[in-house]
């Protein structure tokens, strides 16, 4: 029988030990049968599953064209073989074209990820009582010795479900997408990198197909720092392209007045304790997925190369924007003091980020009821229209 594993639940040491000829498939839906993959593989000894894409294929709950879902996936693959591995797979419902050759696989046996709210032909209901569609995306990368690959995406769907069970009458969310953007890929084995520019392209056709059937809120939420330039783009092109929608994003989550607050309040770690599986992220993954979370193999690591306008926390800080290599500041994965964290101040932490959520909801609204009603009354060049 083969053995099983799913790749976001390692560490970043625990890929890099894994033989290079093992067999890694990333799911396009849900897949209920394992097994039947490997008997489609020939039964290998091992056989790792990659977190599932729940959309953007025909059929999916929402749709974007195959060439840029395919750039998309491919990327995704291609980090994979960047790391030596020979046997990298997108398995991918029947009728799908991905122009990915030889390492798309075809299946029957998988069903598009449920996405309540948000059904093919949803259309919004009378200006003003419509739904901010929340957009999570987290990341497959490395967290240090004691993380899992899986944080930031575990993390921004807890606080997207949060927020939605908050205030459903204002909100819906897609289901969380585990890949974002990694420039930093090469230092620690385990992290993927979709690409910018797909990214990109891809984030701007999920948009395109939503304002299609109707929606003109949206709110793009990341987990993974890495994602929120390329995000920050996707609600220029967007807004520029379609003219009666707002699309918002903002800097990971506990990043506005409140949220810094919160952190402030509760805290033990100095500046530099919360940059990467720190203190802020190993608390919210002892309180979320405490079973993934191994506390005797932390190492705090907070020697980041500061200067005054270039230093790393949470909230990173100063005027200058740069991206060195990744190893530069750290030996083992982690920026930070993951040793303080508690599963306590995790709980905390994540009710003040849904509450920071739920305000960026209620603005988004207002912004849109507002714009719309200047419109309406033909304010500026809307008046010639």
């Amino acid at each position: 029988m083969t053995d099983i594993f799913y790749y976001d639940d390692l560490t970043w040491p625990d890929v890099a030990k894994l033989p290079r000829d093992v067999p890694l498939v990333l799911p396009l839906g849900s897949l209920p049968d394992p097994e039947r993959v490997a008997a489609q593989l020939g039964n290998p000894q091992r056989l790792g599953i990659l977190p599932s894409i729940p959309y953007g294929w025909h059929g999916s709950d929402v749709e974007v064209p195959a060439p840029v879902l395919g750039a998309f996936v491919g990327n995704l693959l291609d980090s994979l073989r960047d790391d030596g591995f020979t046997r990298v797979y997108a398995l991918t419902p029947q009728g799908i074209e991905l122009g990915l050759g030889a390492s798309q696989i075809r299946s029957r046996f998988q069903a598009p990820c449920s996405t309540p709210g948000l059904k093919p032909g949803t259309r919004n209901v009378e200006p003003g009582t419509s739904h901010v569609v929340l957009i999570p995306v987290g990341h497959t990368e490395q967290h240090g010795f004691h993380l899992p690959l899986n944080v930031d995406t575990l993390i921004i769907e807890a606080i997207a479900k949060g927020t939605v069970e908050a205030v459903p009458d204002q909100a819906v969310t897609l289901p969380v997408m585990p890949y974002g953007v990694s420039t930093h890929r090469q230092a620690f084995a385990g992290t993927l990198n979709a690409g910018g520019r797909a990214f990109e392209d891809f984030y701007g056709a999920v948009i395109d197909s939503l304002v299609a059937r109707g929606f003109d809120r949206f709110y793009l939420m990341s987990g993974h720092g890495g994602n929120c330039s390329f995000f920050t783009t996707v609600v220029k092109y967007a807004g520029e392209r379609h003219r009666r929608i707002f699309a918002a994003t903002a800097w990971l989550y506990l990043s506005g007045p409140d949220g810094v607050a919160a952190l402030e309040k509760y805290r033990r770690s100095k500046i530099g304790g919360m940059g990467h599986a720190g203190e802020l992220e190993t608390s919210l993954m002892l309180h979320l997925r405490p079973d993934l979370v191994d506390m005797s193999k932390v190492v705090d690591e907070t020697d980041f190369v500061a200067t005054p306008n270039y230093y790393m926390d949470w909230v990173e800080g100063g005027s200058l924007i740069a991206n060195p290599p990744w190893d530069d500041d750290s030996q083992t994965g982690a920026y930070g003091a993951g040793s303080l964290a508690t599963a306590e101040n995790g709980r905390l932490w994540l009710e003040a980020a849904i509450a920071e959520k739920v305000v960026h909801v209620a603005e988004i609204h207002e912004q849109h009821r507002r714009r719309e009603e200047r419109r309406r009354a033909g304010y500026g060049l809307w008046g010639e229209n």
